[in-house]
């Protein structure tokens, strides 16, 4: 199985600490599994303008490819201005429309209030819903007082967080292999 981590944001430190201690969780509880992280800060992503995904080239090319490729996503995103970034945003602009089927998506979501803790539900689960994941209902919610100097703080959110993992592991593993029995008992 191949997951990729995706942490949505050129800006801030607090979505990547969640992304390391996320990648760090799923490295020791799955350690079998192929894992890349992808922190946006770390590429000169293109703005979409409709193209192929494949018809990129450079740090778009590859990020969407290993998009597309991987059997899970788990994507940190801040909040700004009461929205994902567009960073983010642009990633999805990016891919095609059904680029999740078959793939399951969970959700870690940092914030400077607890007033921002909808957005996932109005804005990012929609996106992904419409692009066919199959979604964790579930995610991980953090806010400022849950850090301090790139540590996660609170107890809690390093559990949910390898509840999160663990979440995202079993139901792609299920899927996986609903989909082998369909192709068994049904020759498609």
């Amino acid at each position: 199985m191949k997951v990729v981590g995706l942490s949505g944001s050129k800006v801030g430190s607090k979505t990547r600490t969640a992304m390391d201690y996320t990648i760090k969780a799923l490295i020791e509880q799955y350690p079998d599994i192929e894992v890349t992280l992808i922190d946006l800060a770390e590429y000169d992503v293109q703005f979409s303008d409709g193209r192929d995904y494949r018809e990129y080239e450079g740090d778009t090319k590859y990020v969407a490819e290993m998009i597309m490729d991987a059997d899970a996503i788990i994507i940190g995103t801040p909040i700004f201005q009461a929205s994902i970034p567009a960073t983010l945003k642009n990633i999805f602009d990016l891919l095609p429309e059904k680029a999740f089927r078959d793939k399951v998506v969970s959700m870690l979501v940092t914030a400077g209030s607890p007033k921002h803790y909808l957005i996932a539900e109005q804005q990012l689960k929609p996106i992904l819903s419409y692009m066919k994941a199959q979604v964790v209902q579930t995610y991980v919610f953090m806010e400022e007082k849950d850090f301090y100097r790139k540590e996660i703080v609170n107890d809690d959110i390093i559990f949910r967080i390898q509840r999160l993992v663990e979440d995202t592991v079993v139901l792609s593993e299920t899927y996986t292999n609903i989909r082998k029995a369909k192709e068994e008992q049904y020759g498609f």
